[in-house]
């Protein structure tokens, strides 16, 4: 089988495609022959050993992909839904990597952690949506409690996590404004949903979100920029605000102490999906929520580009230096 490689950390161009042995499920595992893996910014972490827990090398990444079950293992077949998991050959599925892994032909993936992926969604939007989407539903549910008329300011607004971040936002009836670095990207916002869009190459975007909101800041703010943006989250949140950080596109935000948030009562939390997907149960029900919103029309993931297995060095420079709306996809076994 195909698989992309790393044997060392570093620029793009150390991930190689290579020839590796087929696995094989052991006891409550899948094969999974993939058809669609979708790029995340926590590749870039893994690639460029920036990641905040270690990897062995070498390893392929990959954190979500979707495909088709090819063979499973002792005590997976028969399982009820009770059980580990009732999947068959056959079956069509999205799942999230938790080990990594899906740059690849196949990929071995425990079998209770396998989504049933419904016959009207497509192996791509799978791809594209699984982890981000199930993100996005821990991040307004979960971490603050998002209700008609807040003002949420969602950073990165046009990249994958960010649209469908602004398309929930505006289903729940909150007031969304989006920051991100182009006009371009500006547009995007505007039609999944954003109400304000600031150009924060341009303008100072606390500043700015200070005063559409006159002068109270953001009830709640979802960063994964950010370095480049964290500090200014304390000006631009309001006395009693939250802000929740999922990522760091562009590097881990500097400390601040706890002190600063005395001021304004402020709130911090973290918005590591793995805390939110403990369960089969959380994981499937998450999912559900993130494909029925697909299936109604208000949660419409945006691809970018798709590219083929071989590419994926290539996939990876556009999402590294932000020339993507949306999501970038590898097309595995087409």
């Amino acid at each position: 089988m195909k698989a992309i490689r790393l044997h060392h950390t570093g620029p793009a161009d150390v991930l190689e495609l290579e020839d590796i042995p087929l696995p094989k499920p052991g006891p409550g595992e899948a094969l999974v022959r993939i058809r669609a893996a979708g790029l995340n910014f926590a590749d870039i972490y893994m690639r460029n050993g920036s990641y905040s827990a270690p990897i062995s090398l070498p390893f392929t990444p990959g954190l979500e992909g979707a495909g088709v079950v090819e063979a499973v293992g002792e005590g997976v077949a028969e399982a009820s839904d009770e059980g580990t998991s009732n999947v068959r050959p056959g079956d069509r599925v999205s799942y999230l990597a938790l080990q990594y892994g899906a740059y690849a032909d196949y990929q071995i993936v425990k079998a209770n952690h396998l989504i049933p992926l419904p016959p009207d969604i497509s192996f791509e939007t799978a791809a594209a949506i699984t982890l981000q989407g199930m993100t996005a539903h821990a991040l307004v549910y979960e971490n603050y409690p998002v209700k008609p008329g807040v003002t949420v300011l969602v950073h990165a607004a046009a990249g994958g996590m960010g649209l469908l971040l602004v398309q929930w936002l505006k289903h729940l009836g909150a007031r969304v404004v989006g920051t991100v670095s182009t006009q371009e990207k500006a547009q995007a916002a505007r039609e999944a949903g954003a109400e304000h869009v600031i150009l924060y190459t341009r303008e100072d975007f606390a500043a700015e979100t200070k005063r559409l909101t006159n002068g109270n800041g953001a009830d709640y703010i979802i960063d994964g920029v950010g370095k480049s943006t964290f500090s200014r989250n304390l000006d631009a949140v309001s006395t009693r605000g939250h802000i929740t950080l999922y990522g760091w596109s562009s590097g881990a935000p500097d400390s601040i102490l706890p002190a600063a948030l005395m001021a304004k009562s402020i709130a911090v939390s973290g918005g590591g999906l793995g805390n939110f997907i403990n369960t089969r149960e959380e994981i499937r029900g998450r999912a559900r929520a993130v494909f029925e919103g697909v299936q109604a029309g208000w949660l419409k993931p945006r691809v970018d580009r798709v590219f083929p297995l071989a590419q994926a060095a290539e996939a990876h420079r556009l999402l590294e230096n932000r020339q993507t709306i949306g999501k970038l996809v590898l097309a595995i076994n087409g």
